[in-house]
This record gives structure tokens, sequence and C-alpha cells, in this order.
């Protein structure tokens, strides 16, 4: 993908009010999109809300392309190399009236969010286009990564580098911050993984590392029609992987500053609450979709908001 971008004849300045109604966009496709984040934006000071509006609509923009089945992988490729140009154009001060390029720019400069974190946000939702297409009735699953360093990598660009751009909205010093934000991240997805195994199955893909079916002389036969009872050993094995990440994130609250420790509390207490509802379930995730409730959502949301006014 280009990340070249030409000099601009001219520097481009959006009004405030332009900004103003680019953020609204923003915070209108993360409240209807981000079902477990967006509590945690509203725990945020206005002005760092906006921008991780902006952050998360333009995530949403590319997960919008790199999941458009009427696409081939390739053309799927292609559109986001294109999409991608346009963000550096914006971001190099040249003119756009894209609503979420608004936003997005004035939060990066606000934020000094390195650019190649944002290239990183692009590339990770382009990361399962080499699955192609749901596997033909009857065709085995593929294992795609051996061992668990190599699920850690995938993991880094979905979701640690979502961690990164976010601890520089919400602003931090010390630089033990970004390994902690890196492994909070992966403690999201990896709880992720564990919700979402009888959908990433129908769509071909398999996340846990070979290694890890082998321990438990698993194939990925076992994913394609699961018997909870056998696959639990394997999930609670993950499990306790995600609950070590999510003590990285206690450390990381302290870290960030006082007027973003609340919305990052609310945020991982948000999954790993899910985590728990799932181990409660007896891992069990295949008869329906295991997911927090509206109102156990705005349980910690409302002690989110205490420890803010606190």
């Amino acid at each position: 993908m280009s990340t070249a971008v030409g000099n601009a004849p001219a520097q481009f300045a959006p009004t405030a009010s332009q900004l103003e109604m680019a953020y609204s966009v923003c915070r209108s496709i993360a409240r209807s999109a981000a079902k477990n984040f967006y509590y945690g934006f509203l725990v945020l000071p206005r002005r760092k809300r906006n921008a991780l509006s902006a952050v998360y609509a333009f995530m949403r923009r590319c997960d919008d392309i790199t999941d458009d089945n009427t696409l081939s992988p390739y053309d799927r490729h292609v559109k986001l190399a294109e999409w991608l140009d346009r963000v550096h154009r914006a971001l190099a001060a040249q003119p756009t009236d894209d609503p979420v390029l608004l936003a997005l720019t004035d939060a990066q400069r606000s934020y000094q969010i390195p650019i190649g974190l944002l290239d990183q946000l692009a590339y990770g939702t382009a990361a399962d286009l080499d699955y192609g297409s749901e596997p033909a009735a009857g065709a085995p699953l593929l294992v795609r990564y051996q061992t668990f360093e190599e699920l850690r990598q995938y993991c880094y660009g979905v979701a640690s580098v979502v961690g990164l751009v976010c601890i520089r909205i919400f602003g931090y010093r010390d630089p033990a911050a970004e390994p902690l934000a890196e492994r909070c991240g992966l403690a999201f997805q990896l709880t992720n993984i564990i919700r979402d195994v009888k959908e990433d199955a129908a769509m071909g893909r398999v996340y846990f590392p070979q290694e890890d079916l082998a321990q438990f002389s698993l194939s990925t036969a076992d994913l394609a029609a699961p018997d909870p009872a056998r696959l639990r050993a394997l999930l609670a094995m993950e499990a306790d992987r995600a609950r070590e990440c999510y003590s990285a994130g206690e450390e990381l609250i302290p870290l960030v500053n006082e007027d973003s420790q609340p919305a990052l509390w609310v945020l991982i207490t948000i999954y790993r609450r899910l985590l728990e509802k799932i181990a409660a379930n007896q891992y069990d995730v295949f008869r329906e979709r295991v997911r927090l409730t509206v109102p156990e959502k705005l349980t910690v949301l409302g002690k989110g908001i205490l420890k803010r006014l606190l």
C-alpha cells in the first residue's frame, strides 16, 4: 500500500463547524457499531471521546472494506490501499470533505498519534483476507498458526495496536504503559476468539494454534462439529492466558492520565466480565452467542461515572 504523499499546494484547515459536524458523524458511527467500546467512550472528557470516535470510525471504514464479500480478496486489498492513500493525503493537509477524514486528521494532530500506527490499524483489518471465502461443504478447516507466538503476532496487528492508539489519546508519560497496552489488547482479542469459535469456524477460520489443539488431542474437525465438553479444556487454557493479560490492564490504569482512568477501567471490566460469563457457562459458546446484557454494561458504566466524579 502506498504511503507516499505529494506536497500539497496549500494547507487545508477545516472550520470549527466542519469539525463539529465531522465528530458528530464519527460519534454516531461509534454509538451504532461499537457494542462494547462505546461504553468506555462515554466516561471520557468530550474532546477525548471525539478523538476515540474518530479513530473508531476510521477502523470501521477499513473493516467495511475488508468485510465486503461482493469483492474478491485482491480487490479488497486494492480498495483498502486506495482508502489509505486518501487518509495520507488528508493527514498531509490536503482538502477533503469526508467527515471521518476531517475528524481523524484533527485527532491525529491533537494527540500526536503516529501515522504508522494508523496504517497498522488498517493492515490489521486485512489480516483475515487470505482466508478467502467460506469453505465448501465437507472441506476440512485449516490451521493458520502453529504456535501461540504466531497467534500473538496476529493479535498484535488486530488488537494490541488499538491499545497503543488508545493510550495516545488517554495520555501517559511512563513508557511502561506501551507493553501493558499491547497485553491488554491481547486479552481483548483472546476473549473474542473464545467467544466466536462457532462463527469463525463457519467462515473457515481457525485461530487456535496447532500446538494448543495437539495438547488436548483435538483437530480442526472438532471445531467444525463442536462438542462443548470436548473443547472445554482448550478454551479454559486460552481464558487463563487472557486473564494473565487482563492483569496488565490493572497495571496500565494508573499510568494513563487521571481523566481517562475510569474509561479504561470500564473497557477492561466489560471485556473481563464477558470472559467470566463464558467461563460460568462452562465455555459453551456454541448454542448461542455469549454477551453482556445492556443492564450489565450500564452497571459497569455507572461505576465508571462514579469513579470519574470521585
